[in-house]
């Protein structure tokens, strides 16, 4: 936006080559030239374009990137080698005049489009390097896209695209993040492109936290989820769950008390009687809807930070979505070759998963809802709750469900595709996640019962989720 107004490509590659102090290198890789191609076409490119390179041979691109070193072509490694060796070429190659009055920059990506049989799936890696004055210190900007189109020169078009857009933004929109990720799909539909990853670095973006950027793509619907391992970084999602098992347990883990850490200590034991389990490729999570992160009307950054901080704390992986519905989180899972797929939910969200008026909206209805969330290797592992009437514990086992679903619902629990949770503690399962942030938030010291010790000294030390520390806490 400029003005008000959405540049189309063409204009941003033409100021930039407009531009008189900005000068770099384009590096591509595997989807044609089609950056540098938009930077030539818009004319006046001579003045910004210190270099353009394609090494499509990949004995070329070892050589030139990696050393022939083993790795993975399509990756961010290979897009930081790109970027670091080609930036350093700059450096070394300009003379000092044209260092003193340069913002030097290096775009590079490299990218798998549609092969001639359609049988992959189009995806690549875009960076640049740059400097936002002349000889100032280094920023970079990584985004991972999926290209979503069905025609391999629709996907170079969209390609082109996103690198005008990235590159513009980097040297146009560095201090406002929410016009930064807006402005990546400027003139491109939003369902030709999924952005699944941005990470931005340097003495410039300081001020940029590279976790609200990925919620903020969620947010923003330029993708469907985002991921973050135990130590809070960023993830790519494909690498973070390719063949591997997963156990994901929705909540709004605000925060996480007693009976949440329950659920997934008593669902985690369960997996791990399965025959098939090994640590080493199985992996927790929690998941998060976009609905969880809305307080009060609008996206609370703050808030979205407490529960990552804390999750990753204890030592889980957080994912971050926009699936309401259950069948299409189990549709997105099915799409990286996952092993097998865990759903922890509790007894009151299955029986609305058993409400067929919840699938209103689609032509098959229940039975084409189920369809997708029920296949291989998926099973419901549900958590029980205690009747407040009769204190009685409610399962599968005497469930109300109507009588129109009772034998589906009895096929999917006779062959074990939903699975009670055994030995729930009923001692911690009536603590909520929503009344002990009120406590919190009410100075009732009572909220420190329903968490464990290190969860309250960790909310107590970082001041999460509106504490504020006394003058007698240590």
């Amino acid at each position: 936006m400029k003005n008000g107004e959405q540049l189309s490509i063409k204009r941003k590659a033409l100021d930039i080559n407009l531009s008189p102090d900005i000068y770099g290198t384009i590096a591509e890789i595997g989807g044609g030239q089609e950056v540098a191609r938009a930077f030539f076409q818009a004319g006046g490119a001579s003045g910004t374009i210190a270099k353009s390179i394609s090494a499509y041979d990949k004995t070329f691109s070892d050589h030139l990137y990696n050393q022939n070193r083993p790795g993975r072509y399509v990756s961010d490694e290979r897009l930081n080698l790109m970027l670091d060796q080609e930036f350093q070429e700059l450096i070394d190659v300009l003379d000092a005049e044209k260092k003193l009055r340069s913002r030097f920059f290096v775009f590079a990506n490299t990218v798998e489009t549609l092969n001639y049989s359609k049988t992959n799936q189009g995806h690549g890696w875009l960076g640049v390097k740059f400097q936002l004055t002349p000889g100032a210190p280094v920023n970079k900007v990584i985004i991972h896209v999926n290209l979503e189109e069905n025609d391999q020169l629709l996907q170079q078009y969209t390609l082109g695209a996103l690198g005008v857009n990235l590159l513009y933004a980097c040297f146009n929109y560095t201090q406002d993040s929410g016009q930064f990720l807006h402005s990546l799909l400027d003139n491109l539909d939003t369902d030709r492109a999924d952005i699944n990853l941005v990470s931005m670095t340097g003495d410039n973006l300081k001020h940029i936290d590279n976790r609200v950027l990925s919620v903020q793509l969620v947010k923003f619907n330029m993708t469907n989820a985002t991921m973050f391992d135990r130590y809070g970084n960023v993830k790519q999602p494909s690498d973070m769950l390719y063949k591997k098992n997963v156990l994901a347990f929705r909540g709004s883990f605000r925060p996480i008390t007693y009976a949440g850490l329950d659920v997934l200590k008593t669902s985690f034991e369960l997996f791990r009687r399965d025959k098939m389990y090994t640590p080493e490729t199985t992996l927790s999570m929690c998941e998060i809807t976009v609905n969880n992160l809305l307080y009060e009307g609008d996206f609370d950054e703050k808030d979205f930070l407490d529960r990552v901080d804390l999750l990753n704390a204890v030592g889980l992986n957080v994912m971050v979505s926009n699936f309401r519905e259950y069948y299409r989180l189990s549709q997105y899972f099915s799409q990286f070759k996952i092993q097998k797929l865990r759903l922890v939910i509790g007894v009151a969200t299955l029986k609305n998963i058993f409400d067929r008026n919840y699938y209103s909206d689609m032509k098959g209805g229940i039975m084409e809802a189920f369809g997708k969330l029920f296949y291989n290797n998926i099973k419901l592992y549900v958590y029980p709750i205690e009747d407040p009437e009769t204190n009685e514990l409610v399962t599968t086992e005497n469930m109300e469900v109507s009588e129109r679903m009772k034998f589906l619902f009895q096929h999917l629990v006779t062959n074990r595709m939903i699975v009670d949770v055994p030995n729930p503690d009923r001692d911690t399962m009536k603590i909520f996640s929503r009344k002990t942030f009120k406590l919190i938030n009410d100075k009732d010291p009572i909220w420190e019962s329903m968490v464990p010790d290190y969860v309250a000294r960790i909310i107590k030390d970082r001041e999460l989720f509106g504490y504020q520390k006394q003058d007698n806490d240590e």
